[in-house]
């Protein structure tokens, strides 16, 4: 009960922050609408055959690597940029596959949505232990940099 408290309070907080708008009708039917996501999560929490999933990231790690994501995509959307704007427009486009290490769904999952977030690579398949990566600009070290992003998610999750 005191989970689906904090849930309710931090979907209406979300909803309160990116809505800004405080008429009555807009706060009556953004209850509603937290209440129904709430509704959802639990129902999707009950039909899960592992039960309820346990974020098990180190805050301060997690902090450290949204702001560290959020470089590495601002230098990816300039590189991206570079090669759009170029009359030559000198793709290299490559499909690889990287190994994974994370342990947990949440860890893969972030890694995978980082690699997607980055501008001129996504995220194709996943499979246990590695990952198939489109990238639209392929550099001899995007390996490295791929493997360093890895690294840096481990190091969120909890052990």
């Amino acid at each position: 009960m005191l989970r689906s408290l904090g849930l309710l309070f931090i979907f209406g907080a979300i909803w309160i922050l990116l809505s800004g708008i405080f008429k009555p009708i807009t706060l009556i039917l953004g209850a509603a609408s937290c209440v129904l996501v709430l509704i959802v999560f639990r129902r999707m929490e009950e039909a899960s055959p592992t039960g309820p999933l346990l974020l098990q990231l180190r805050p301060i790690a997690f902090t450290s690597y949204i702001f560290w994501l959020l470089v590495e995509i601002a230098k990816s959307t300039w590189a991206v940029v570079t090669v759009i704007l170029s009359p030559e427009m000198p793709i290299k486009q490559h499909f690889f596959k990287i190994k994974v290490h994370q342990k947990h769904p949440v860890g893969r999952t972030l890694f995978a949505n980082s690699i997607t977030l980055t501008p001129g690579t996504i995220t194709v398949e996943t499979e246990d232990d590695h990952f198939y990566v489109h990238a639209l600009q392929f550099e001899d070290g995007d390996m490295e940099g791929l493997k360093d992003m890895e690294r840096r998610v481990c190091q969120v999750e909890v052990s």
